[in-house]
């Protein structure tokens, strides 16, 4: 655990959140500022600051992202399609640095990303 950030602190049950998902190597709640009718942050317990810092020691947290994304996609009842999101670095919009993805749906998306 990283001791400033704040989704390690979500993580440790010091920070509520409005969990949707949790195993042995993900957490998943939703956003306290939604883009959309679903949006979910779905972040590995490990912290790995950001894309830039998977490697072959830790990409295994985020293959089990990946398989959380769909569980937690079919759950949601987003059958239609829905939008995994990950910001890198302050230029591509990463506020809390703390790998994490959002889950994006409920409703018809642009093509358009920007």
């Amino acid at each position: 655990m990283a001791n400033d950030c704040l989704f390690c602190k979500i993580i440790a049950g010091e920070i509520p959140s409005n969990k949707v998902y949790e195993d042995e190597y993900v957490l998943a709640f939703r956003d306290i500022a939604p883009q959309a009718p679903v949006h979910i942050l779905v972040v590995p317990k490990e912290h790995i600051c950001c894309a830039n810092a998977v490697d072959e020691s830790n990409s295994a947290c985020v293959a089990k992202c990946f398989e959380a994304i769909a569980k937690i996609a079919k759950a949601e009842g987003l059958d239609n399609g829905y939008r995994v999101i990950n910001n890198c670095g302050a230029d591509g919009g990463q506020t809390v640095m703390h790998l994490h993805f959002h889950i994006i749906g409920g409703m018809k998306l642009s093509e358009k990303v920007v």
